[in-house]
């Protein structure tokens, strides 16, 4: 089972022990961010630095004119990331011996909803969500497209792997979250996700839903949740419960079109760039309607589209076997395991973790993330690797 790890080029650049440390996990390959969201990030062995803070989503190396006159184009880098920072980390690895492939975060920038709030989710109630640029907007299609173009295809990377293509929602982390006194299940995460921009507003009405009465619908539906009533209403069920399985069937009609349609086209920009050979996997949750880093595909759609999938396994590897059911051949399946026990993970039961993942179709692993772990979590995943 082939192994990669998570890291950013801050872990590397300006400490030379990092490439040889890291290869002396039993890692064949590094997933190195080339774009990516605001972060505060502990560096627990860097012999300059601590703490790094990434103040807005960047492109971690100099982007070229391509984005000359385009109504949305990436942030650079600030002190935290300067120059070509990617490129520098990217050598410095292969040089280790490590394969390299770019870790390309898309539909999560808080920056550009701040600049552009007209490209925003915007709730059921007014509300708009700076951090989740709408995916059915024109311009917010092509300027994901070509971000993922230009930041997967990095000189030397062997593939990539896309992140947050895809709907986004409430629950994601946004500075200090104080969103979590009135607990929200799948069903009401889904309603809170439900866009009305105006283009998401005329996308409704051609699956032939009223958006304003739609809205009502689903403020009517939340209404008992902020009242103090428990949240009864469950995975899919639940949302047909809350508004009406015709309803509750439109909103995902349009939904899932306007997604599909975004990955087919990023995914085919990446390839047009690309190298012969070059490995395009995308960050995935086999529940279709789940919004997030992690958006929800169809799993037959998707592996006929990208290489494969990294899937989300903090919680256990059983979110593998949908993809695993395809049975198509060659297609990647990765199991991303975190590793830093300090955020929740479990090093000392990876052996056994990977055990299961490879029993329910994983045929690699992602450790989240090399970078930040400490030196007893490295040390333990270090030893259940050599068992693989």
């Amino acid at each position: 089972m082939k192994a990669s790890t998570f890291v950013y080029p801050w872990d590397v650049n300006g400490d030379p022990a990092a490439p040889a440390r890291i290869a002396a996990l039993g890692v064949e390959q590094v997933t190195l961010a080339a774009a990516y969201h605001s972060t505060r990030a502990l560096t627990p062995r860097h012999p300059r630095h601590r703490i790094v803070t990434a103040e807005h989503a960047a492109v971690l190396y100099p982007p070229d004119d391509r984005w000359n006159g385009r109504e949305l184009s990436p942030y650079p880098a600030g002190d935290w990331a300067p120059g070509d920072a990617y490129g520098e980390a990217a050598a410095a690895l292969t040089a280790a011996g490590l394969e390299v492939h770019t870790w390309v975060v898309l539909a999560h920038n808080s920056r550009l909803g701040a600049d552009h709030p007209g490209i925003c989710v915007v709730n059921a109630y007014g509300d708009r969500y700076p951090w989740a640029p709408c995916i059915a907007q024109p311009a917010t299609r092509a300027y994901l497209v070509e971000l993922a173009a230009e930041a997967a295809t990095r000189p030397g990377a062997r593939g990539t792997e896309l992140e947050s293509l895809g709907w986004y929602g409430l629950a994601h982390l946004h500075a200090h979250d104080k969103t979590g006194g009135v607990p929200l299940g799948e069903a009401a995460q889904y309603l809170m996700a439900l866009c009305f921009c105006p283009v998401c507003r005329t996308g409704y009405g051609e699956q032939g839903l009223d958006a304003d009465a739609l809205a009502a619908g689903v403020r009517t539906a939340l209404e008992p949740l902020w009242q103090g009533a428990p949240d009864a209403a469950e995975g899919w069920p639940g949302v047909e419960k809350l508004l009406g399985e015709t309803t509750a069937a439109a909103t995902r009609a349009w939904r899932d079109e306007v997604a599909r349609t975004l990955q087919e086209a990023a995914v085919a920009a990446v390839r047009a760039a690309a190298p012969t050979g070059f490995q395009v996997l995308l960050h995935a949750d086999p529940v279709p309607f789940h919004v997030g880093a992690n958006p929800g595909v169809d799993p037959a759609h998707i592996l006929s589209v990208a290489d494969g999938v990294v899937v989300p396994c903090a919680d256990g590897p059983a979110l593998l076997t949908p993809f695993a059911e395809q049975g198509r051949d060659g297609a990647v399946i990765a199991a991303n395991v975190p590793i830093v026990s300090g955020m929740g993970g479990d090093p000392g039961g990876l052996a056994a973790h990977l055990t299961e993942a490879r029993r329910l179709g994983a045929t690699e692993v992602r450790l989240y993330h090399a970078g930040l772990a400490s030196d007893a979590d490295l040390e333990t995943v270090r030893g259940a690797l050599a068992g693989r």
